[in-house]
């Protein structure tokens, strides 16, 4: 769980104010990340950083970003 620290602290949730940033979940493989990604969309998430997807986080880290409508976050890493 990452908390954002911000001088905006109140109004409509926004993943770059203040409290829940993002939430950081664990898929199996590679061949499931890959999966969600492709049935995102369909399910309300938009895939942030997709030209940079799988490894937005770095060449070491492989993931993918989405966001809800709501601006919520998620975070899906493979080891």
């Amino acid at each position: 769980m990452v908390l954002e620290e911000s001088p905006a602290l109140t109004g409509p949730h926004d993943r770059t104010r203040a409290g829940l940033n993002h939430l950081a979940l664990r898929a199996i493989d590679r061949m499931l990340l890959d999966e969600i990604q492709r049935d995102c969309s369909n399910h309300g998430w938009t895939e942030l950083f997709a030209d940079k997807y799988p490894h937005a986080g770095g060449p070491e880290h492989t993931a993918l970003f989405l966001e809800n409508s709501e601006g919520f976050e998620l975070e899906i890493v493979v080891d």
